[in-house]
Order: C-alpha cells, then sequence, then structure tokens
C-alpha cells in the first residue's frame, strides 16, 4: 500500500519506513492518530485535508504501513515535534497496537513537556466512557494485545487510555461530520496561535495592571473593542501589553504583536508590519502587497470573520492607525485591539468641550492610565536588579530605600540605577544617591526626553514652566500668563496630559518628579557651564549668583529667589540685565532703586512675605498679569497699590 503525504507543501511518498527518514528534522504543529479501516477514507481524511487548507502542519500517520514494534526515527520526531497530538476513537481503535503505542508514546510526551503539548482527542463513534474502559467495548482487543505483547506493556496502553479519555475533546452526538471538523480546524488555530512574547525575567507589580486590562477587553462581549494603555515613557505600557497578550492570545482565532508602529511608520515599513500582521493572523504567507493602501485592503477582506487579537505597540497618530485597525468593521466579533501610547491626543477621545479631533468611528475606546509601582514593588523590583533578590540585604536597606523613593515608583528608573549599582561598592551607591540627588540618570531621561522632542515649541514653554515653577499650583492661574504670551494654554494643557507629562488633580498641575528632572536637565543643557545663558533659574542660589555679578541676559524668562540663607534687597541696577523676565519669584526682602523702564515683560511675579512699603520708585509692571502675595501684612492702603499694575489676581 502506498500513502502520500503533503508535508511543508512536499509530497512525500511513505510506504517504506527508509523513506520517511526524509521527513526528520520537519516540525509538525498536529499528529493524526487514527485506525485506518474505519475513518482513514472518510473523517481523518477530510479533517487531514480541512487542516491542510487551513495552513496546519500536519503528520498523518496510517498505522496498517506500520512494520515492526518500536516507535522510532521520524515517528518518534513527529510526535516530539507536533505540539497537538490527536487521537480518533473509533470502535475498532484498539484493535491497533501501533495506534495504542503511539498513544502511550502522546502521553509520555505530554507529561514530560511541562503544558506545552496538547492532546486532543475524537471521540468518533465512542464515548468517554469507552476509552476509559468502563464499558466492554475495548476489552477484547486489549485481551488480545495481552497474548501477544504481555500484561506490562497493554497495561501501559490501558493507563493512556484512561488518561485521554479525561481529556475535554469532541465527538459526533447530534452533530454532521463537516460541522464537526470545522470547529476542530477553529479550535486547532486558536490553540496553535499563541505567539508568546518574551517577558522581562524580572517582572514584579503587573499582577493588578493585568486584571485591570482584562476587565477592560472584556472577553466574553461580542463587540470589537479597542483598549488604549496610556502612560509616559518607561512605565510599563509595552511590557503590560506583552504579559496581557500572553494571557489571553489562545481565545482567538488569530493574534498578532506588532512593536513599535510609530518607530516603522517614520521609516517606511508599514507595508512590512502590514505584511507581518497577515502572515500572523492568518499562519500562512498573503498575496504579494504592492502598498499600504493594498494592505488595508486585504486586513478588511481577510479578518472580517476572525476574531483577532492585535497589539499596536507605541502609536502616536490616527494615520498609524488606519493602515492596520482603523474600523470595528475589518474585524469578526469579539476582535480586540490594544494601542499603547504616549499621547492620546490623536485618538477620537472627547476633551472638555465634547469634541473630538478625528471622526468618530467607534463608540469609545477604553483608556487604561498606567500608575506608579506601589513602594512595596518598587522596593521588589529595584531589589531584583541591584541585589538579584527581592530584598536588601540589611546593611543596605536605608540606602535603598532613598534610591527608590527617588526613582518615584518609575519602572524603568528602578531597573536602571538596581542593574547599575548591582555587585558595586557602598561608596559608589553614596555616589550615586548623591548624583541622583542632583542629576537624574541619563539613561532613563533619554527614553522620557522622546516624549518632550514631539511637542510644539509653545507646548514645551508650558511643559518646561511648570517642570521648574509651577507643580502644585491651580492652572487657572498660569493660564493667565501663558495666554498673554500668545500660547495656547487651553489646548497645550490637554495634550501634555494625553501625553503623560502633567497629570491636573484638584485642578492643580502635577508632574511625576523624573519628569520635573527631565525639565530641568534639559533647560541645563541650554548651557552647561553658563547659567545665565540658560532660559530660567529655578536653583536660588544660582539665580543669585548671576545677580550679584551682574551676569543677566536677555535668555532668562525666570528666576526663582526663595529660601536664601538671609534676605537682602535686590536693587533696579541688578534687575537690568533680564529685559525678557516674564516670571519673578521672591521671598522677604524689597525691591530698591528707580525702575523706570524695567522689568516691562513680568507676567508672573510672586511674593512671599512681601514687605509692607516698597522702597522702589517707578516700578509700572504694565503687562503683569498674576500677583500672588502670600504670607504678607498687606493692607488696603499699601503703596503698592499705588503703582500702575494690571492684577488679575
Amino acid at each position: 500500500m502506498d500513502r502520500r503525504d503533503s508535508l511543508d507543501g512536499r509530497t512525500v511518498s511513505t510506504t517504506d519506513r527508509g523513506d520517511v527518514e526524509s521527513l526528520l528534522g520537519t516540525e509538525f504543529e498536529v499528529f493524526l492518530n487514527f485506525r485506518g479501516p474505519d475513518t482513514r477514507l472518510n473523517f481523518a481524511d477530510c479533517l487531514y485535508h480541512f487542516m491542510d487548507g487551513a495552513g496546519i502542519r500536519v503528520f498523518r500517520d496510517d498505522e496498517e504501513i506500520r512494520k515492526g514494534e518500536a516507535i522510532e526515527g521520524s515517528l518518534e520526531h513527529a510526535i516530539k515535534s507536533s505540539a497537538i497530538c490527536m487521537p480518533i476513537f473509533s470502535r475498532n481503535y484498539t484493535s491497533s497496537a501501533w495506534c495504542l503505542r503511539e498513544l502511550a508514546y502522546m502521553v509520555d510526551c505530554l507529561k514530560n513537556k511541562d503544558g506545552k503539548k496538547m492532546i486532543l482527542p475524537v471521540f468518533f463513534d465512542v464515548n468517554t466512557d469507552d476509552v476509559k474502559l468502563k464499558t466492554g467495548l475495548y476489552h477484547d482487543a486489549l485481551q488480545k494485545h495481552e497474548q501477544k505483547f504481555g500484561c506490562d506493556v497493554v497495561q501501559r496502553w490501558k493507563e493512556a487510555l484512561r488518561e485521554v479519555g479525561l481529556l475535554k475533546g469532541w465527538d459526533l452526538k447530534n452533530r454532521g461530520q463537516g460541522e464537526l471538523i470545522r470547529l476542530i480546524v477553529a479550535e486547532v488555530l486558536i490553540k496553535l496561535n499563541r505567539r508568546d512574547k518574551n517577558l522581562p525575567d524580572q517582572l514584579v507589580g503587573m499582577h493588578d495592571y493585568v486584571e485591570d486590562v482584562v476587565r477592560l477587553l472584556d472577553e466574553g462581549s461580542p463587540e470589537v473593542r479597542y483598549i488604549v494603555i496610556h502612560g509616559m515613557g518607561g512605565i510599563g505600557k509595552t511590557t503590560l501589553a506583552m504579559v496581557v497578550f500572553n494571557q489571553i492570545s489562545s481565545q482567538f482565532h488569530g493574534c498578532s504583536f506588532l512593536s513599535n508602529v510609530q518607530e516603522a511608520s517614520k521609516g517606511g515599513k508599514v507595508v512590512q508590519l502590514q505584511k507581518q500582521l497577515l502572515l500572523e493572523i492568518l499562519n500562512f504567507k498573503p498575496v504579494e502587497i504592492s502598498d499600504f493602501d493594498a494592505g488595508i485592503s486585504q486586513i478588511k477582506r481577510r479578518f472580517r470573520d476572525k476574531k483577532v487579537l492585535i497589539v499596536l505597540d507605541d502609536l502616536n497618530k490616527w494615520d498609524q492607525l488606519t493602515k492596520f485597525a482603523e474600523k470595528r468593521d475589518w474585524f469578526g466579533q469579539g476582535s480586540r485591539i490594544i494601542i499603547t501610547t504616549r499621547d492620546t491626543n490623536f485618538l477620537p477621545i472627547k476633551d472638555e468641550n465634547q469634541q473630538s479631533s478625528v471622526p468618530m468611528h467607534f463608540e469609545e475606546f477604553k483608556i487604561y492610565q498606567m500608575r506608579e509601582l506601589h513602594y512595596r514593588h518598587a522596593h521588589q523590583l529595584f531589589s531584583k536588579h541591584a541585589f538579584r533578590m527581592d530584598s536588601p540585604p540589611y546593611d543596605y536597606d536605608d540606602i535603598s530605600c532613598d534610591i527608590i523613593r527617588k526613582a518615584s515608583g518609575h519602572p524603568l528608573s528602578l531597573e536602571v540605577i538596581g542593574s547599575s549599582l548591582y555587585c558595586k561598592s557602598k561608596q559608589l551607591w553614596k555616589d550615586t544617591l548623591k548624583k541622583l540627588n542632583l542629576v537624574p540618570t541619563q539613561d532613563v531621561l533619554d527614553k522620557l526626553k522622546i516624549s518632550f522632542e514631539m511637542l510644539e515649541d509653545t507646548q514645551k514653554e508650558i511643559f518646561l514652566d511648570i517642570a521648574c515653577y509651577f507643580i502644585g499650583e491651580e492652572r487657572i492661574h498660569p493660564h493667565y500668563v501663558w495666554k498673554a504670551l500668545d500660547f495656547f494654554p487651553r489646548s497645550d494643557i490637554i495634550v501634555l496630559t494625553r501625553m503623560s507629562l502633567i497629570k491636573i488633580v484638584d485642578d492643580r498641575l502635577l508632574m511625576h518628579d523624573l519628569l520635573r528632572d527631565l525639565g530641568r536637565e534639559i533647560v541645563r543643557q541650554e548651557n552647561l557651564n553658563v547659567p545665565e545663558k540658560r532660559s530660567r533659574l529655578w536653583c536660588p542660589k544660582v539665580a543669585l549668583n548671576v545677580m550679584q555679578t551682574r551676569k543677566g541676559t536677555k535668555n532668562i524668562v525666570a528666576l526663582k529667589l526663595t529660601r536664601l540663607s538671609k534676605e537682602r534687597d535686590f536693587t533696579s541696577d541688578e534687575f537690568a540685565s533680564f529685559p525678557s523676565l516674564r516670571f519673578l519669584e521672591l521671598e522677604g526682602g524689597n525691591l530698591a532703586g528707580d525702575f523706570k523702564n524695567l522689568l516691562s515683560s513680568l507676567r508672573w511675579l510672586s511674593w512671599h512675605r512681601c514687605p509692607s512699603e516698597l522702597q522702589a520708585v517707578n516700578l509700572c509692571l504694565w503687562n503683569l498679569i498674576v500677583l500672588k502675595l502670600s504670607d504678607s501684612d498687606i493692607s488696603g492702603n499699601w503703596n503698592g497699590w499705588g503703582h500702575a499694575w494690571q492684577i488679575v489676581t
């Protein structure tokens, strides 16, 4: 008897045992095990061809051509390499010693594969009790085998039958063979389509995040749903998406994780990503794609009836989404699209005016805002990188806690700083802590700076103003200043919020400590050695030194002169070299001298413990927008009110 199998696009004759040695090295996905005379020309044949047509690599064995009694060579390799072994139990199944040998070998492999191999039985014209040997159907054949092979061998076969009989499978009760085959092929595609992402070895604190996202995904819902994981750079968005992807991918007919979509789009690699998407979802190479419009057409046509899981990692423009997953009706019921982004401005979600920047194609996007790690998890993550343990040694506990607090629950910071200190001396730890108190870790800044560089010029200015001065301020106050400078604070604040660069809590401007440090480091990098050539001087000692040495320049737009060692008066001569100053913060002291034609650009003056009598003359702050006088004994007859100031608050 000659049998020919299509394997991986090749037709191979397996009549002779020597011929099948050519199959060694071939990787299979499904191993079909069946009794030839019962199903070879009907059910098993149809199932094989349906799976082959779906792109599944199947090894179809026929026990009738086997010679000898040992499982070895290509047959052993085929069973070992197959992710799924599928025995088809028919009424005469146990009359074949080869079927039973293969079944026992499958069970052995299942036990030794740590759950990576599956056995999915088909109960063709028997039921589970027959396979579990609770009926007499298989007993006569097994007794005959005992006479030939011995009790020990047959006992092993019986145990394999009982174990597989307990597994969930399919049966033909109340349904036709065509319907059952369709269900089997769909399930096999789901089982095979696990494309698990490699996760970091030191994974900490993800459990709650994963539960939150899975809840938003609502796997049981038939609607197509879009989930957006949003947060600052380095917070763990991609890692969270990978964990969720690994956990739920087996529930879909096809899945694909497309990394760095933004970067690929800039590099003209959209078509390449579209090809990857089609290949991973369909499990076979699609037709050639000439441009991204052709790719969109293929996606719409081929995914319409498929329940798919797609992750689009790192998007920042609507145009990028349109190339892969613009509309819900491109996908089958129950599909899920997960997007990670630093910036939600491009998405059709409503802002305060209930307006969307792009046409609405979906009822809504489900937004999940990534949070910083809780201290317990931050402590564990840092320790895993710094000590390869879950907690620091006793003598490193205090300094570890100081460094962990500096990282403020930011996973990337904890990883970078912890890894850099692994196996280093205690003195280096102390030096690192000192540096962290002055200049944040450059590796982290490089990651975070990506978001800053995406901003428009006015948005950068607002970000730097907040980082240097306005953290904790009610947003309405600097809003007036920015508006007077012809910025666009209302829309720009929304942009910064959606990019996770700032937060609004109780109507106050807040910012992660690392982002604050990023903003200040950007200003410091304007000129590392000459502070007066920077735009903002928030460090009081530096600002005071520039004033005392009369080195002010037109570059400087903001000064902070608070918490000085002793109060002092500031003279008109000292302010003469700051023609562009728009923000000034003082604490105590006084203004002295003739301020005619000085501070004409000032929009914001914050003066803690302002004196009741000003010593300045000709102080005309015509463009002042905000005056903040806290902890000051100012009365209605304060001589400062006599100056021509435009005061809003």
